[in-house]
């Protein structure tokens, strides 16, 4: 779906003359990277699973489309996106909703993984910014650029679960498991390229972010 979807947007693009795209990528393209820090530089051939090879398929298929078309693409490299409203197959409502329910929680690789949590705000601020940017005509992106958007800094699964228990009042029953297949060990933004180009720093930190996403989940789910 990722791949065959975004083709057809790409050779909609085309067939209507759409000059700009900008569209979301993943930091699962960096895949098993050893860096400290994850840049847009850092070579994409080590992926490890489906989804990180969707995602690196979908920039060279842009980089093509702007070769040859003239297309100008922005891929936008999510770091773990997360806050009201997010997705319930991901961290943080799984582990909310189960700690309010008394369930346990899988926790892979005894929570050693680290996280560029980013807050959702923190994600939409900058690429409305890329929009102007782009609206105005400046000339700061390549007609084939990338650009990651991640969290400041990256936190421990075991913090970030602290971090909800709190907020909650409640302990999590935790489940230890093996690491998963097809996951990374740690992932650590350099946002570098974004702050320079927009101007713009994460703004909610880990604690906030999750205590805003508690009090949304509470009131959507009118739980205590």
């Amino acid at each position: 779906t990722n791949i065959t979807g975004f083709l057809n947007i790409l050779e909609n693009c085309n067939n209507y003359n759409v000059e700009n795209i900008i569209y979301a990528s993943s930091s699962s393209i960096y895949g098993d990277n050893n860096d400290l820090l994850f840049s847009e530089n850092d070579k994409t051939e080590k992926q490890i699973s489906m989804y990180g090879v969707s995602k690196k398929t979908n920039e060279l298929m842009a980089h093509t489309y702007s070769n040859l078309y003239g297309l100008k693409t922005i891929g936008l490299r999510f770091f773990t996106v997360y806050g009201p409203w997010g997705r319930p197959d991901m961290a943080l409502y799984i582990f909310t909703k189960a700690i309010i329910e008394n369930k346990n929680i899988d926790l892979f690789n005894k929570g050693s993984h680290t996280r560029s949590f980013t807050y959702i705000s923190d994600i939409v601020e900058p690429i409305y910014r890329l929009i102007k940017i782009n609206e105005n005509n400046q000339n700061i992106l390549s007609n084939n650029d990338i650009l990651n958007i991640g969290g400041a800094e990256p936190v421990k699964l075991l913090r970030f679960i602290d971090i909800i228990e709190d907020y909650l009042g409640k302990k999590a029953k935790i489940k230890l498991k093996p690491m998963q297949q097809g996951d990374v060990q740690d992932t650590n933004a350099d946002i570098t390229k974004l702050e320079k180009i927009t101007d713009y720093k994460p703004q909610v930190d880990i604690e906030e972010g999750i205590k805003r996403f508690i009090d949304w989940y509470k009131a959507y789910h009118q739980t205590n």
